[in-house]
């Protein structure tokens, strides 16, 4: 046992929403650890970027540039991966996200988005990469689901719910897969991503974050990465169907969104 159980050598991993934020970071960190990684998104542009690192770091980057919201896109990461690189070993279901909203503006159309973004893609990219991970020994799945999936917040029904049933998904396939396919999942907390733009944007919303954060500040991509990382490496070859939180010790929403009483 050393350093090297932490090392991916001569994997294959698909990393979904990975033309930046935590997907990318992701991607990058699994290409420096030893892997070979397909990457998808909607943006082909920003995936080139990262392809481009992931390559300085000697590894194998494909782009695949599309609809991630539908099976058919889905099944292309999948059958890229087979095709030009062999086969697949880690799968790290990443989309997702969905605005906070009061409760009673939040529309039946926006819940049900929700609820696909977040669990519906990571339930059929796991499904369709399986029958090619069951025989890759440690083969395992890493989903990104949110803290906001464990606690209870005004203006995340659609968001929160749909990350709670990530959690629950991870655990469920944890057992439905084993003992050949291990799943777990990361729980960010508040990560210093494009989607918290408007915060990053207003220095007083930023310090009010990070003043509501015990670690007093927001997280950083790479930090998800990290974890993103461990759950995939051998040297968790004993863990599956657990979360890890990296959160900053948040235990509820650390952004008061003034969402009055209905």
């Amino acid at each position: 046992m050393g350093l090297d159980q932490f090392r991916l050598d001569d994997k294959v991993a698909i990393v979904t929403g990975a033309g930046r934020g935590i997907g990318a970071a992701t991607a990058v960190m699994f290409a420096e650890a030893g892997a070979d990684v397909v990457i998808g998104a909607r943006t082909e542009e920003q995936l080139t970027e990262v392809a481009s690192v992931i390559e300085d770091h000697g590894r194998r980057a494909v782009v695949v540039a599309g609809d991630l919201s539908t099976r058919d896109g889905l099944s292309g990461l999948v059958d890229t991966a087979v095709a030009e690189l062999g086969g697949i070993d880690v799968v790290v279901n990443n989309v997702g996200g969905s605005m906070p909203q009061a409760f009673m503006d939040t529309s039946e159309k926006a819940f049900d988005g929700a609820m696909r973004w977040n669990v519906t893609t990571a339930f059929n990219l796991t499904q369709l990469a399986v029958p090619h991970m069951v025989d890759r020994p440690g083969a395992n799945v890493v989903n990104i689901a949110s803290t906001a999936g464990l606690f209870a917040s005004r203006g995340f029904s659609a968001y929160g719910t749909a990350k709670a049933a990530l959690i629950h998904l991870t655990r469920a396939l944890a057992q439905d897969l084993a003992p050949k396919i291990r799943v777990n999942a990361v729980c960010p907390g508040s990560i210093a991503t494009s989607a918290l733009d408007i915060v990053l944007q207003t220095p007083e919303l930023e310090q009010s974050m990070n003043d509501a954060t015990p670690l007093g500040r927001l997280g950083r991509p790479e930090e998800i990465a990290g974890a993103a990382l461990y759950l995939a490496a051998p040297i968790s070859a004993y863990t599956t169907g657990q979360f890890v939180g990296v959160d900053g010790g948040i235990t509820g929403s650390n952004l008061d969104m003034g969402i009055p009483d209905v």
